[in-house]
């Protein structure tokens, strides 16, 4: 198989495809409600994995350029190799396509990708500045602050090795790319989405605490406890 054309895809695979790009589709819809992103901003992208245990023939589903969240149906999304290369769909992949395959290219254990410029997570990037671990919740979902990555421009994959860069030497699966906005990842698109979600209500929580007063650090022992509980012990397993 041939994975960067689709004439030689296995039905099993095609199917994998049209499940993935409803999925995508779905998870689009969760930026506005959750009040992530305004007009087109911000994107969604889920990996597809191929055959090749290397995962030199993955793909990954993102949507379109400049089209309007309501327009947003599975049809519209749009599938790419780990190149940013179009391989199905009609019209640009997001500009954001570099970064997301960057990142999939070099983090394997990635299996979706999140970028929004919601306000506060922004805010915090246009300052340059991490969100400091002063909450459990942060300690639960990021096993500590929330950290910047270098300033990069849009056009190439120099966002997507900020991304990487930065977050190989966290736990945290969200980064504010500064001057620019928050980048999140996981296991998958919804967890990355998650991320984009709980990323942005602690970072206006930590900026309405700061604007009262100082803020108090949580030691990283504490820390420590926190996100292993969270991630290996709450919820159903």
């Amino acid at each position: 198989m041939n994975h960067r054309n689709p004439d030689t895809w296995t039905p099993e695979f095609a199917r994998e495809i049209e499940r993935v790009r409803e999925y995508v589709a779905t998870l689009h819809a969760e930026l506005p409600r959750w009040g992530l992103v305004v007009w087109t901003a911000g994107n969604v992208s889920q990996r597809v994995r191929g055959a090749a245990e290397d995962g030199s023939q993955d793909l990954l589903v993102i949507k379109p350029s400049g089209v309007s969240y309501d327009d947003l149906s599975p049809e519209a999304m749009v599938v790419c190799d780990l190149d940013g290369n179009l391989v199905l769909g009609e019209g640009s992949p997001s500009s954001d396509t570099a970064a997301h395959a960057y990142v999939y290219r070099h983090m394997s254990e990635v299996g979706g990708v999140v970028h929004t410029h919601s306000t506060y997570a922004t805010a915090w990037a246009a300052r340059g500045e991490e969100i400091p671990c002063v909450l459990t919740m942060m300690g639960d979902e990021f096993g500590g602050s929330v950290p910047v990555g270098p300033f990069a421009l849009i056009g190439d994959d120099s966002i997507g090795r900020g991304i990487v860069d930065t977050l190989r030497e966290s736990r945290s699966p969200a980064v504010l790319m500064r001057n620019h906005g928050p980048f999140t990842i996981g296991r998958d698109a919804r967890a990355a989405v998650k991320a984009a979600v709980m990323v942005e209500e602690v970072a206006k929580t930590v900026h309405v605490a700061r604007a009262g007063g100082p803020l108090v650090p949580i030691e990283q022992y504490h820390i420590d406890s926190l996100y292993d509980r969270y991630q290996n012990v709450y919820g159903q397993h």
